[in-house]
């Protein structure tokens, strides 16, 4: 692995360890509707992997979603996997679409709360009790959709701050 590879990683790890801290403490404390808040952990990995390619994003994935099993009172790895599932997937796109300020992040962020949404639930199925799952009829999830689609193009456009930090070399 490059050492920009791992810059890349370990500083979007970080960013993600500190939304999620973020999440869990001040945000958990505003939800007001339904106790939903957005996920910036997971549109920090959508934001990295778009940007990196899928080696990146996995990573990111991984790595954030490991601090984030121990953040948490999931089964160990279960965010892991699915950080890093949808790092893969994300990267993949990555020079598809053009990254605009404003509609793509919308788009990337709400497709990545779907994917998410819809491997918890196939691994609540496989795992029972094990796996905590969304209720697609429970206004929670429909909450969290949009709440992580409005402000996805914020949280892109923080991060564009620190890209130096965030995005490898070449022209994100």
């Amino acid at each position: 692995m490059s050492k920009i590879l791992i810059k890349n990683v370990v500083w979007a790890t970080v960013f993600a360890l500190v939304a999620a801290i973020l999440q869990s403490t001040l945000l958990s404390r505003l939800a007001v509707y339904y106790h939903a808040i957005p996920d910036f952990a997971l549109g920090i990995v959508v934001y990295v992997a778009y940007s990196n390619g899928i080696m990146t994003g996995q990573l990111t994935g991984f790595f954030s979603g490991l601090l984030l099993d121990f953040l948490s009172f999931a089964p160990l790895g279960l965010n892991a996997f699915i950080r890093t599932l949808i790092g893969a997937l994300t990267g993949l796109m990555k020079g598809i679409f053009f990254l605009d300020i404003f509609f793509l992040p919308m788009v990337l962020c709400a497709a990545a709360t779907i994917i998410k949404a819809g491997l918890l639930f196939v691994l609540h199925i496989v795992f029972t009790n094990g796996v905590p799952s969304y209720s697609f009829i429970e206004p929670v999830f429909w909450v969290e959709i949009i709440l992580n689609t409005i402000t996805a193009p914020f949280l892109f456009a923080f991060l564009k701050l620190f890209k130096s930090l965030l995005i490898n070399g070449r022209k994100a």
